[in-house]
Order: C-alpha cells, then sequence, then structure tokens
C-alpha cells in the first residue's frame, strides 16, 4: 500500500502540444496539460459536463516520448504523482503550483498506420 500513497492516474486529451526543453546535461523536460470531462444530470434532468485542467510535467525518457507523439487534442492516459512547489513572479507575489509529475504515458484513440 506504500506505493498508493500519491498515485494519479488520469485519462484526458492535450490542452496543446508539450512544451518541451532540453536542460543542461541534454536531460529534457515536458508541460503539458490534459483536460478530463466528468458528464452528469442535474436535478432537472439536463445534461452537465465538468470539464477540470491538469498541468503536467515530465522528465527524461517520458518528456521524449511526449515531444515525439503528444499533439493537442490527442487521448491520453497518464499516471503519476502530484507535487506541490512555489515561486516569485516578477512582481514579487508568491505563486503556488500543483502538478502531476508523470511517470507513465499510454496513448490512446487511432492506431497507428502501417
Amino acid at each position: 500500500m506504500y506505493a498508493l500513497k500519491n498515485k494519479v492516474q488520469l485519462i484526458g486529451n492535450l490542452g496543446n502540444a508539450p512544451e518541451v526543453k532540453t536542460l543542461d546535461g541534454g536531460k529534457k523536460m515536458a508541460r503539458f496539460s490534459i483536460a478530463t470531462n466528468e458528464t452528469y444530470r442535474n436535478a432537472k434532468g439536463e445534461k452537465i459536463t465538468e470539464t477540470q485542467w491538469h498541468n503536467m510535467i515530465a522528465w527524461g525518457k517520458v518528456a521524449e516520448i511526449a515531444e515525439k507523439y503528444l499533439t493537442k487534442g490527442k487521448e491520453v492516459v497518464v499516471e503519476g504523482k502530484l507535487v506541490n512547489r512555489n515561486y516569485t513572479d516578477k512582481e514579487g507575489n508568491k505563486k503556488y503550483i500543483t502538478e502531476v509529475q508523470v511517470n507513465e504515458l499510454l496513448l490512446l484513440g487511432e492506431k497507428a498506420k502501417a
């Protein structure tokens, strides 16, 4: 059960192509966001869809896979852990960010064409 203490699994669609940077030493980092949708019926019986956006960060091999295969709108499964961090912006305001550090990435949708 120890492995389940900080584990996130999401299925969603990419909002944009990943933003990829190559850091000193050649290690890659990719940032992207995915949208998850939840549909339900309200008290009046109307169908409601709620969209949540999730910030992702991937490192190394996972970042390379993201760079090569992920495009806007692509449906993906991500698995990772929640990471909280903060920084101070140019105006001196402290900003807080929660993101998913991606350990595994699985592409869904259309089959590859031979």
